[in-house]
């Protein structure tokens, strides 16, 4: 139970601290090196336990990755593959791949991903649209393919004798030993692709993939997906070189989604088998596994109303069928990666049945052994099982939801959780395939993230990425007056609680009174209050005299069931009664100027944005509203029908929560409109709608358009800056008048 020692590190600032810090302008924040420290990042333990490898940012290009290796038994961190001596980094990805890559939130390049096979003897690097296979014994990197198409989700098989990977909406394998390669499947063009997860299900459901290797490696499982019945909704992808017209196949709330098959092949014979998925075809195919010993295929079907999944059976030799168990609620159920299946046959599956997510153990025919955790919290997610000592290993804010800890637990006689890594902060980790061993990852508001390799008693074996707050450091400049938030809570209409955070502004004056941003999300399970290392880009705010404060509202994350489904069929209403709350609260501080408080956020944040300038007396006096839903109509399926129904089940739901009613509310130029000019996730329509509304009412207000940028504007280190500048000088002229 190892973390970095806050003790010291207030020892090294109160010794050798800068007299002075320096101010941080936005434009520091968005060069090089990255302030927050050089990160380890996609954090993988090879199988054989000898090395740790991660992805890193080039020091003078953070946004350029490479990929790195740290041996277990010490030395120093070396970069086993240089991104720019395979690459340029020149080649335009084709638009399957942006679009892959704006679902996982991708915005880096050079190496984004890598995959070890599951003998530990090849690294498998798809790099700009090709693969190239690194050999552990030798270091000699192999480049596989070299095609005009990009081949995509690759994934060396489980004994390494293969690598899979989809082109041109087929997927196709390639003997690692050489030899040419084979589409399994060749239909695939137009509207059908093949192993390939639906635009849907990879932004809502978190599933990226859509073939899966048996772990003998002689057959593989893969998804058939018809887009034939989706509506074509034509999206101007508007960039700095001109306007070309995608037809985005995108399923809208209430309309028809793509029709998915699941099917297994045998490599040997090159026998195909559907797998039967049931009679309804209006169904999301959430996750896919195998068993442990191969034979069996389990596949979580949850029905279109995200009411009921169904965790089916499939027999891979003969596709014969069994629901083993089915998890309802009134509200919804979540599809989450906590499926284990067990080297006995029985399987570890998570449920919110009890009011909060926790893991069980049922056998192999469905029925329920145990329940492994409980009690008044949510378990956030299964990390990984070491099925030698029977413990099950996952994360989860036990102590509070502001601090997140990695805890195992007993599957074979559940207990109480011990915790593996220590209080204070937020940790993430990846366990190992076996023995328990995991890479962690900690960081606090005074410790920006630290990786290092731990046992599986939580003792650290070695530093993977110190990134010490020290002298060198790229932060270091500006530690002396590091921003800590204050944390607090407030009470809900119906008595829950509600965490808060605060940050004053450098050289805070408590006799003084400052201006106010409300930074704001506010969506369903987004936490935004939390023990962690604070935006840097959020400081230049704090350094141009502002408080900035969030409030995480009835809808967050880590919270119980309850909490997280008060906003049900009803968006725009309980998490903006809560923002109006923490508004009224921030307002009350003695050292805030009532007078002068500002709100801004992005994507559901810029829904919150509009709902709050547009409240009835609302307190905020100019508001900053990026790529905001304005019409949840215009949105996808599985996100607003799991929260609003569909529009013809929910029509008071829909119509209150359309902003385009409530735009004669808004004070005549309070308001900051951003938008990417190539968002396929909330098109570019939800703006424009609102402008064309905001211009017939004849109510001013002001935009900032971005060429060629997609939803992710905010993080892309092109328009970055452009973002931040112009947030802030809005914010100067509204509310301090300059």
């Amino acid at each position: 139970m190892i973390k970095p020692s806050l003790t010291a590190l207030a020892a090294v600032l109160a010794l050798s601290t800068p007299a002075m810090a320096e101010k941080l302008t936005p434009k520091r924040v968005f060069a090089d090196p990255s302030l927050s420290g050089p990160t380890a990042k996609g954090v993988a333990l090879s199988p054989d336990g000898k090395r740790v490898t991660y992805l890193k940012g080039k020091p003078e290009a953070a946004n350029v990755q490479d990929l790195w290796a740290a041996d277990v038994k010490g030395g120093e961190p070396y970069r086993l593959i240089d991104s720019a001596a395979l690459s340029s980094g020149a080649k335009e990805l084709s638009e399957a791949e942006k679009a892959r890559r704006e679902r996982a939130r991708v915005s880096a390049r050079g190496i984004v991903e890598y995959s070890w096979d599951k003998q530990g003897r090849f690294i498998l690097v798809p790099l700009d649209g090709d693969l190239y296979l690194d050999s552990v014994a030798d270091g000699k990197v192999t480049r596989l393919t070299e095609t005009p198409g990009d081949e995509v989700d690759a994934k060396v098989s489980p004994k390494g004798g293969y690598v899979s990977y989809v082109r041109d909406q087929n997927l196709y394998i390639k003997p690692v030993s050489g030899g040419a390669e084979t589409a399994l499947t060749t239909e695939g063009k137009d509207t059908l692709s093949f192993g390939v997860a639906e635009f849907v299900v990879q932004e809502e459901l978190d599933r990226f993939t859509g073939y899966w290797w048996s772990p003998d490696e002689s057959r593989i499982v893969y998804t058939r997906v018809d887009e034939s019945t989706v509506d074509v909704v034509p999206r101007a992808d508007i960039g700095p070189g001109g306007a070309t017209v995608v037809n985005q196949r995108y399923p809208r709330a209430g309309r028809p989604n793509a029709v998915v098959e699941l099917f297994v092949r045998d490599l040997a014979s090159g026998q195909i088998r559907k797998l039967d998925l049931g009679a309804n075809k209006d169904i999301y195919l959430a996750r896919v596994d195998w068993s442990a010993d191969g034979k069996t295929v389990y596949a979580q079907r949850l029905s279109r109303d995200q009411k009921t999944i169904d965790l089916i059976a499939f027999d891979a030799a003969t596709g014969a069928a069994k629901t083993l168990v089915t998890d309802t609620d009134a509200h919804w159920v979540e599809a989450r990666d906590d499926f284990y299946p067990l080297k006995d046959g029985t399987f570890l599956w998570s449920s919110e049945k009890d009011g909060n997510n926790h893991l069980y153990r049922y056998a192999a025919d469905g029925k329920q052994i145990a329940q492994i955790t409980k009690g008044d919290w949510p378990m956030a997610g299964l990390e990984g099982v070491d099925e030698d000592r029977k413990v099950a290993i996952f994360i989860a804010s036990i102590d509070t939801p502001l601090e997140r800890r990695l805890y195992e637990v007993s599957y074979a006689k559940p207990g109480k959780p011990k915790a593996l890594t220590s209080a204070g902060g937020w940790w993430s980790a990846k366990v190992a395939g076996s023995g328990g061993a995991f890479a962690g990852t900690y960081e606090d508001p005074k410790t920006p993230p630290q990786t290092a390799l731990y046992d599986n008693t939580g003792k650290r074996v070695r530093w993977i990425e110190e990134n010490k707050l020290a002298q060198g450091h790229p932060y270091w400049p500006y530690a002396s007056t590091l921003p800590v938030p204050e944390y607090g809570s407030l009470k809900a209409a119906d008595g829950e609680t509600l965490y808060y955070e605060i940050l004053k502004p450098q050289n805070f004056d408590a006799s003084k009174k400052y201006p106010a941003l409300l930074a704001v999300y506010g969506g369903p399970h987004a936490q935004q209050v939390k023990r962690t290392w604070q935006s840097v880009s959020e400081r230049t705010y704090l350094e141009a005299g502002y408080v900035v404060f969030r409030i995480d509202n009835r809808g967050s994350g880590s919270r119980s069931a309850k909490f997280m489904r008060a906003l049900d069929r009803n968006l725009g209403t309980v998490e903006v009664e809560d923002q109006l709350l923490g508004a009224k609260f921030l307002a009350g501080l003695p050292y805030v100027d009532a007078d002068k408080l500002g709100v801004m956020g992005w994507s559901y944040g810029g829904f919150m944005t509009l709902m709050l300038l547009t409240a009835d007396n609302t307190p905020f006096k100019a508001g900053a509203a990026g790529a905001p839903p304005t019409e949840w109509g215009l949105y996808d399926t599985a996100y607003t029908e799991r929260y609003m129904g569909k529009p013809d089940e929910n029509k008071a739901g829909y119509a209150y929560s359309d902003l385009n009613t409530r735009i004669g509310k808004l004070a005549p130029g309070s308001l900051l409109l951003l938008h990417g000019m190539a968002d396929d996730n909330v098109i570019f329509e939800n703006s424009t709608r609102l402008m064309s509304a905001l211009q017939a009412k004849a109510i001013p207000f002001e935009m900032a358009l971005y060429p060629g940028e997609r939803h992710s504007a905010p993080r892309s280190k092109t328009k970055g800056l452009s973002v931040l500048t112009k947030h802030l000088e809005f914010f100067n002229r509204k509310l301090k008048g300059q």
